[in-house]
């Protein structure tokens, strides 16, 4: 379990993080999302004691991480997988980490196997590619067999084979009863493997909450209906938990609280005809843009321009 509590860091007059309060828990993958810039690497950091936090306190498995005796037995990180002698050859770099805290030689063999990098497990590190320097570190977090597990960006340069066993590693950690926490930009891999998300805007706390939850208050599923009576549509499909808008005038209508089919009884039922009846379903990605609209630091420039930037 992390614990954090007004967790604060300040660089200068710049704070990265601003009184962050979460909780992540055992037995469930929570993502923790954010756009640049938005104090996540900082509160991984933070997590794990390679930064002093201004103010607050957070905990791993109930203690500050400099306090357990054994750190790699409690909490697996990815941070920087390329922070490796390049000269080691892979082995050699779990071996080394191995013996700081007295794990055998088996469970390196164990995650190299895990990791798929029996092939190049004698070779430097240096001439590794983007995919098997993740694997290399994502061996590293899982060789003291933790029961907190903390990924930055896991998937950055896997191909489509890699993403979908980081995929299935994640869940079956978190099956297993371990706490996963795992930084991503990657929407589509987050609806996929989290159950949970803490979504961070300049530093400052924006959601706590369910995937399902997020995407619900973002809209959840609308269905789009067009009708030559909407007023009448809007009278029989009022009621409670359901939300109908559409402009004066006009034929089309959006519903949220009712499935297509349940729209479409009804409209039968009292003889409305309907022209279009399209369910549509708001994406994770969508939820996250416009929950962080406000909170994003670096912003492209698309309109009126090129794409080098020049005027169109």
């Amino acid at each position: 379990m992390i614990e954090a509590h007004q967790l604060t860091k300040r660089y200068g007059e710049k704070t990265a993080v601003d009184r962050l309060d979460f909780t992540v828990r055992p037995g469930a993958v929570t993502g923790f999302l954010g756009p640049n810039g938005a104090g996540k690497s900082t509160t991984m950091r933070l997590i794990v004691g390679l930064d002093a936090p201004t103010g607050g306190s957070v905990r791993v498995n109930g203690r500050h991480y400099a306090q357990h005796t054994a750190p790699l037995q409690e909490v697996g990180v990815l941070l920087e997988a390329k922070s490796v002698h390049p000269g080691r050859s892979a082995y050699h770099h779990l071996l080394a980490q191995a013996q700081t805290h007295g794990i055998p030689r088996r469970r390196v063999d164990e995650v190299i196997e895990l990791t798929g990098l029996q092939s190049v497990a004698k070779k430097r590190v240096g001439g590794f590619s983007l995919g098997m320097g993740q694997r290399l570190g994502i061996a590293a977090a899982l060789l003291g067999d933790p029961a907190t597990v903390m990924l930055d960006e896991p998937v950055n340069g896997l191909d489509p084979e890699g993403v979908l066993w980081i995929r299935n590693l994640l869940t079956q950690l978190a099956a297993d009863g371990r706490t996963v926490f795992v930084s991503s930009h990657l929407m589509s891999e987050m609806a996929l493997v989290a159950e949970h998300l803490i979504v961070v805007g300049r530093g400052r706390l924006l959601a706590d909450t369910t995937v399902d939850d997020l995407v619900r208050e973002a809209g959840g599923d609308t269905v789009q209906v067009a009708t030559a009576d909407p007023a009448r549509l809007r009278e029989i499909l009022a009621g409670p938990g359901v939300e109908i808008s559409g402009h004066a005038g006009s034929e089309e209508l959006q519903v949220t609280g009712l499935s297509a089919r349940a729209i479409g009884l009804k409209a039968a039922e009292h003889g409305i005809a309907l022209f279009e009846l399209t369910a549509r379903s708001v994406s994770l990605e969508e939820a996250f843009m416009d929950l962080t609209r406000d909170a994003v630091e670096y912003h492209g420039v698309t309109t009126g321009t090129d794409a080098l930037g020049r005027a169109a």
